[in-house]
């Protein structure tokens, strides 16, 4: 497929530039220089713009954001703003925005949607955690990047532009920098991903590659390629490395966030504080990871005894030096991606892009810890907010919860590492090694850190085997940086398919949401489904329960939908046939009862975003007859106090009788007009979306059923708040007569009550408090007593002991609970004592001395089931209990002859 692109364009032949095959790699390139003999890319070039800039000027980050966007602003492009971190938000397909096209997938790149304007320009930051490892140990790697792009989106009838004007403005950008343009080189490559491909120019100089331009014009079918019938100029401008050549520093982070950095130096306690040149080291360092393409366990191993070569210095020694300067630097990129993640509303958790979330803010305090950082988590992440407040406002509007969620995170985070030391203790009991596995699955499932392991085993000097490898994190990424499904995917009804010709069916519902009857004409009849050509029946959808109730004579018992097509299952086809008129009857108290409780789902969600903060985003609902439910994401559990205030604040939107209005949007106008806020209920397919607004509460892509104003939904209750998965909380309400009911129940439970208790309702509380407080008391009376009776029990059963050969023997029926025989167990053994009890209820407990040699499981099960230890096993016995006695009598003697046995062969 390469071979068949021609690279030329007309730049190269205005500019002369001659086109070279690299003698390293092998790749061919374009260059002014008709001397070069290297392609310019690493590792076929080192750097060459450490402690040499190469542009005009040293850049701010917002300085280069600025002018990126000018530049292809004054060039034809309309700017777009930046889209969220969090791709779900428009996406189902991905986790994170990894790159500037991904904010134009799927609907753009298909053909689905025409873009927001054509040709555009956008900086959008990115976040990929595939070399989470190499951030801060190569100089270059960084978890969130900005991804400069222009694109252009082609259609037969209408070009943009394509290859000849995407070259040409790339080389007048660099010129406008002050890039020298005989170190340009024009890489030819081939670029493949999210399902297309097409071929590229990687744009280099001094070593470093600052631009990628691919035309993508294939799909990509299994093996084979197929055109598109868009031809997209798909650019992406690396801005923090034009930053970076910019400034020339060792490292980019040094050019990105240097004043952060010297911050968090300041900060740590645990810098080896040997004179040497650490600008130096790190110069060379960088620059030799320029020159390898750094990407399993090995290449950094690698990397570090190469720079200690040329430096002629021990290894051990420029660990020692470096590795602490590599954790701050990973510091300082963590939390400024923490800062978009956070600020773009991600709510940590155990799933999804809360769980990379998660393991991006507990790696950083790991390696804070390593470094003795004096300054929070929270301090770190406010410095990037205030540095990023220029070009991103919004990220501060969200301070108050980015520092309120660090803070709880970071409690759970020393809470489990607390935890996590019995866990690993118990695990090296019976293991010898610990494998990769072993380590992701210790941080995967119970949130342990690897250097946690590697700390225990130090402690307890077991003789166990821990290696962390070098991309430890990155494999934990990987495993969650593709979507996980919310929920087990619903299985579809397997719905008969039908003619293509059938029409699309006319939705009634949405037109007269009032109406309840109406009549339609029957299109078709498969199974036990009809189809109409139009119909007042709403299907199960977007977490609504489908309308029931009665076409003719028959029972409509369920309606689904598919393909634009309705399907009415009924109880009955016989005797219908197509061409039919049939009158149509829904189930309106149903209706309504749906209609309330799907309103009263974006009524709450909008009152929890306005109690709990922006975070929250819808993640699952499920409206049904008599309750309803909503999943939101939030960081700790609601407090009652919220509860009530959420409650309060809905009903409030309720009594102001707003209206409730849908309308049909073209999807770019909805997502300009109102934010990504609209696919709170999920992202919804297509070009068109209906739009359902609660003015100055709630918007939202929504297809469901609704009230036409909030007065209609009732008085709102919350009945409960539950926890659903860390980091989901799930509202359980009622809406209108379903509400009555609900109180009505919780009335008659404290009436019930007082009436048991004998007092008025509202002395319930101090009544029921009384009542505890004197249960509590009660309760300690009646164990001291327990521990009387044991003591009372071991002076009745002390001279019942039977010698059994070296041991003291007691087995006795005793009344009493099992707790009750435990005291008087442990009362009577001694070092040299089996103590057996049973109870007429069929229990057994078999207790013995530090010096018994018998296994109390063993003996146990010789008469019954059950489990236990060596020394203290309980469970039930079998048979009658003085044949039990006789039985457990003869066991011990012989295993005490057995014991006996061997010690005389020994």
């Amino acid at each position: 497929m390469r071979t068949d692109h021609n690279y030329k364009v007309k730049l190269f032949e205005e500019k002369g530039f001659v086109r070279k095959k690299c003698e390293k790699c092998g790749q061919y390139f374009w260059t002014l220089d008709e001397n070069r003999k290297t392609c310019g890319d690493s590792p076929c070039d080192m750097y060459s713009f450490i402690g040499n800039p190469i542009t005009n000027k040293k850049y701010s980050y917002t300085e280069m954001v600025r002018t990126f966007l000018k530049f292809f602003e004054k060039h034809g492009h309309t700017p777009v703003k930046r889209y969220p971190v969090t791709a779900r938000r428009w996406r189902d397909d991905i986790l994170l925005t990894i790159a500037s096209i991904a904010v134009f997938q799927p609907w753009v790149t298909k053909g689905i949607v025409d873009p927001v304007a054509n040709p555009l320009v956008i900086a959008q930051p990115c976040i990929r955690l595939n070399d989470i490892d190499n951030v801060g140990r190569t100089g270059r790697h960084l978890t969130s990047f900005t991804m400069g792009g222009h694109h252009a989106f082609n259609k037969e009838d209408k070009e943009i532009y394509w290859t000849d004007r995407t070259v040409e403005l790339c080389f007048n950008f660099m010129k406008e920098l002050g890039i020298p343009e005989e170190s340009l080189t024009f890489v030819e490559s081939w670029w493949e991903g999210g399902g297309n491909a097409g071929p590229c120019y990687e744009v280099i100089s001094h070593g470093v590659e600052l631009a990628t331009l691919v035309f993508m014009k294939y799909e990509k079918v299994g093996n084979t390629y197929k055109e598109m019938p868009l031809k997209i100029v798909d650019t992406g401008y690396g801005i923090e490395r034009y930053l970076w050549v910019s400034h020339g520093t060792p490292t980019v982070y040094d050019a990105l966030f240097g004043n952060i950095i010297e911050k968090l130096k300041e900060s740590a306690k645990n810098i080896p504080g040997e004179s040497l040149d650490m600008e130096e080291i790190l110069k060379e360092s960088a620059t030799l990871a320029g020159l390898m393409n750094i990407e399993d366990i090995g290449d950094l191993k690698v990397l570090r005894k190469e720079v200690a070569k040329r430096l002629n210095m021990d290894v051990e020694k420029l660990d020692r030096i470096l590795t602490p300067m590599e954790y701050i630097y990973a510091i300082g990129d963590h939390t400024r991606c923490l800062a978009f993640m956070l600020g773009d509303g991600i709510v940590p958790s155990n799933v999804k892009d809360g769980y990379l979330a998660r393991l991006i803010l507990r790696k950083t305090l790991r390696y804070m810890d390593r470094v003795g950082i004096t300054l929070s988590l929270g301090e770190i992440v406010d410095l990037h907010l205030k540095e990023l407040k220029e070009l991103y406002p919004e990220l501060l509007e969200m301070r108050d919860y980015i520092m309120d969620v660090i803070e709880v995170e970071e409690e759970r985070y020393r809470e489990t590492v607390s935890r996590g030391r019995g866990i690993v203790e118990r695990l090296l009991k019976s293991k010898k090694k610990i494998s990769t596995e072993d380590l992701i699955e210790l941080y995967d499932s119970k949130g342990i850190p690897p250097e946690v392991v590697v700390d225990v085993v130090k402690e307890i000097e077991k003789d166990v085997k821990v290696d962390i490898p070098d991309n430890f994190y990155t494999l934990v990424a990987k495993r969650h940086e593709r979507k996980r499904s919310e929920e087990k995917e619903k299985k579809k009804r397997d719905l008969p398919p039908v003619d293509e010709d059938i029409e699309k069916t006319q939705l009634l519902f949405y037109k007269y949401p009032k109406m309840s009857e109406f009549e339609g004409k029957i299109l078709k009849i498969v199974g036990n489904y009809v189809i109409l050509d139009k119909t007042l029946f709403y299907p199960e959808g977007g977490g609504q329960k489908c309308d029931t109730g009665t076409l003719g004579d028959r029972k409509v018992l369920d309606v689904q939908k598919k393909d634009g097509i309705v399907y009415h299952k009924l109880s009955s086809v016989e005797g219908l046939k197509e061409g039919d008129v049939v009158k149509g009857v829904i189930d309106w108290e149903r209706r309504i009862n749906l209609m309330r409780n799907h309103t009263a789902t974006h009524i709450i969600n909008a009152a929890s975003q306005m109690v709990l903060g922006k975070h929250v985003w819808q993640t699952g609902s499920d409206v049904d007859l008599e309750k309803g439910r909503l999943d939101i994401t939030h960081y700790k559990r609601i407090s009652r106090e919220e509860l009530k205030k959420i409650e309060e604040l809905a009903n409030k939107i309720v009594l102001e009788n707003i209206p409730v209005r849908s309308t049909f949007m073209d999807r770019n106008e909805a997502e300009q007009k109102y934010g990504f806020r609209i696919y709170q209920g999920g992202v919804v397919p297509g070009n068109t979306l209906r739009i359902v607004e609660i003015e100055n509460v709630d918007v939202e892509a929504c297809g469901g059923t609704h009230c036409e104003s909030t007065l209609e939904v009732g008085y709102i209750k919350i009945l409960r708040s539950e926890r659903v998965q860390d980091g989901v909380e799930r509202l359980v309400y009622t809406s209108g007569i379903n509400t009555v009911r609900e109180v009505s129940i919780m009335e008659d439970i404290l009436l019930k009550s007082s009436e048991i208790l004998g007092i008025p309702v509202e002395k319930l509380p101090k009544t029921v408090e009384r009542f505890f407080k004197e249960w509590k008391k009660q309760k300690k009376i009646i164990e001291e007593l327990e521990e009387k009776i044991g003591e009372y029990k071991r002076y009745m059963l002390m001279n019942k002991f039977k010698k059994m050969g070296r041991y003291q023997v007691l087995i006795e029926e005793v009344e009493g609970t099992p707790k009750e025989l435990m005291t008087t167990a442990d009362n009577l053994v001694g070092k040299n004592s089996i103590v057996i009890l049973l109870n007429r209820d069929g229990y057994i407990l078999c207790k013995c001395g530090k010096d018994v040699d018998i296994d109390m499981v063993d003996l146990l099960r010789v008469v019954g089931k059950g489990g236990g230890r060596k020394n203290l096993a309980q469970g039930k016995y079998l048979g009658d209990i003085e044949e039990v006695k006789k039985k457990l009598e003869r066991e011990i003697e012989k295993m005490i002859g057995g014991l006996r046995d061997l010690a005389q062969r020994m």
